[in-house]
C-alpha cells in the first residue's frame, strides 16, 4: 500500500477543522450524493375508501377517474414537475461547485495557503463545472443504462425474476465500487492538472490502479466509517420521527393532528438544519481524504543527492 492511511486521516481532519469554509462547500457537495430520490409514498391517499370517489373496485373505472384528474389538474402537475426538476438540477449544480470547491480549497493549503476566501475558491471552481458536470451525467447515465434491463424485468414479473438475476447484481456491487474510486480520483486530477472531462477519467485509471490495496482500505475506511457517523447524526431525527410514526398510524382523515405530530414535526424542522451542517462537515473530511491520497499517489519522489566520500591525502 503506497499511500500513508493516518497521515491522509489525521491531516484531513487538520485542514477542515483550520478551514471552516470547506464545510459550505460540504454542505453543496452533499446536494450531488446521490440524496435526491422523491418520497412518493407520502402522496397516497387511500381513494378507494372514500365513499365520493364511487370506486366500485373496476380497474377500468379506476383508469378513467386517474384520466380525468390529469385532464383536470394537468397544467399544475406540468409547473410542479418544471419547477421539482429545475431546482434539482440547481441542487445538482450546487453540489458539482461543493466538490470542486473542496478539491480546489485542499490543494491551495498544500500549496501554502494562509487563509481561503469563499468568493476566491467559487470563483475558481467555476472552470471545472462543465468537465465535472459532464463526467458525472456520462457515468450515472451508463448506470441508468445498465440498469433499465433489471428495472423492467422487475415490473414485468412483479420482482420475481430479480432474482435470477442476483449474481449478476452483486457483480454490479464491485463493478460500482470500482467506479467510484476512479471518479474519485478522475476529479481530483481535474482540479489539479486542468485536465479535460476525458484525460481526467484515464488519468483517474491510471492513479486508482497504481495503488489498489490503499484505494481498497481508503473506501472501506471512509465508506464504512462515514456510514456509521452519519447514521449517529441522523438519531435524533430517528427519534423525534417515531412519535409522528404512531400517531399517524391512528390518524383519521379530516381530523386534528394529534399533539405528539406536531412536536415530532417542529423537532424535525429544528433538526434538518443541523443535521445538514453535519453533513457538510463529513462530506468536506470525505473529500478532502480523497483529494489528500491522489496529492500522496503523485508526489515525485524526493531524490537524495549521494555525497561523494573524498579519499584521504
Amino acid at each position: 500500500m503506497k499511500i500513508d492511511l493516518g497521515k491522509i486521516l489525521t491531516r484531513s481532519w487538520q485542514i477542515i477543522w483550520n478551514y471552516k469554509i470547506l464545510w459550505v462547500f460540504g454542505i453543496f457537495a452533499g446536494f450531488a450524493s446521490g440524496n435526491g430520490g422523491s418520497n412518493g409514498n407520502s402522496s397516497s391517499s387511500n381513494g378507494s375508501s372514500d365513499p365520493t370517489t364511487n370506486f366500485t373496485g373496476d380497474p377500468s373505472q379506476y383508469v378513467d377517474q386517474a384520466g380525468e384528474f390529469f385532464q383536470q389538474y394537468m397544467l399544475i402537475i406540468i409547473a410542479v414537475c418544471v419547477v421539482l426538476a429545475l431546482l434539482s438540477l440547481a441542487f445538482y449544480a450546487l453540489g458539482m461547485i461543493g466538490r470542486i470547491g473542496i478539491l480546489k480549497g485542499v490543494y491551495k493549503v498544500e500549496d501554502g495557503a494562509a487563509s481561503l476566501m469563499f468568493a476566491e475558491l467559487w470563483s475558481e471552481s467555476m472552470p471545472y463545472f462543465w468537465r465535472f458536470f459532464g463526467l458525472n451525467f456520462l457515468i450515472g447515465l451508463a448506470f441508468f443504462v445498465l440498469l433499465l434491463p433489471f428495472i423492467f424485468i422487475a415490473i414485468a414479473t412483479a420482482g420475481i425474476g430479480l432474482l435470477c438475476l442476483v449474481p449478476l447484481i452483486c457483480v454490479l456491487v464491485p463493478v460500482g465500487w470500482v467506479v467510484n474510486v476512479i471518479l474519485e480520483q478522475a476529479q481530483a486530477a481535474i482540479v489539479a492538472e486542468d485536465l479535460t472531462m476525458f484525460d481526467g477519467f484515464k488519468r483517474g485509471w491510471e492513479i486508482a490502479k497504481s495503488d489498489i490495496g490503499g484505494m481498497i482500505v481508503l473506501s472501506l475506511v471512509l465508506g464504512i466509517g462515514g456510514g456509521i457517523i452519519g447514521l449517529i447524526f441522523a438519531l435524533p431525527l430517528i427519534a423525534a420521527m417515531v412519535p409522528l410514526v404512531f400517531s399517524m398510524s391512528s390518524y383519521q382523515a379530516g381530523a386534528a393532528l394529534p399533539p405528539t405530530a406536531w412536536i415530532s414535526i417542529v423537532c424535525c424542522a429544528i433538526y434538518v438544519p443541523i443535521l445538514l451542517g453535519f453533513n457538510g462537515v463529513l462530506t468536506a473530511y470525505i473529500k478532502t481524504a480523497w483529494a489528500l491520497s491522489y496529492r500522496q499517489l503523485t508526489a515525485k519522489p524526493i531524490e537524495s543527492t549521494p555525497i561523494l566520500a573524498q579519499a584521504d591525502a
